[in-house]
């Protein structure tokens, strides 16, 4: 499998009002800081953010001098294609691999050929040696 990455990937508490995602973001853009790829979970009174991020070093930084808490773990970042039977190929690799998938976000346009997998996995080290290796399946 070609293109997977371990790289950080933050995880950011929110007030749950309209406008706070808008100033997160633009902090970010502010300080030239892209994100790859994003989910928000909801709560009565917070949002759960997490992010994939062009710097992660600098964003925590950022956003903590703000006051925000912000988490990093490891996550896979994998470019995979964009049709069906993938995400269950790359499922299926870590499963033989006894390697749990704990959480996992993606997109795509319709028309791409690739899509954006993250991946929150038991084992990064191990799921990244399992994916990084081409096989007949792939």
């Amino acid at each position: 499998m070609k293109n997977v990455r371990i790289l950080e990937q933050l995880a950011i508490f929110i007030a749950n009002r309209p406008g706070t995602l808008a100033e997160l973001c633009d902090a970010l853009a502010e300080e030239n800081i892209n994100i790859y790829g994003l989910t928000v979970s909801d709560t009565v009174d917070h949002a759960a953010v997490r992010m994939v991020v062009s710097d992660a070093r600098r964003a925590i930084a950022l956003l903590e001098l703000r006051g925000t808490l912000v988490l990093d773990s490891e996550v896979l970042m994998i470019e995979n294609d964009n049709r069906p039977g993938s995400l269950s190929r790359i499922a299926r690799r870590l499963a033989k691999s006894k390697i749990n998938i704990e959480y996992a976000y993606l997109a795509s346009m319709p028309s791409a050929r690739k899509g954006l997998l993250i991946l929150r996995v038991s084992d990064v080290k191990k799921a990244f040696k399992v994916l990084s290796v081409e096989d007949s399946e792939d």
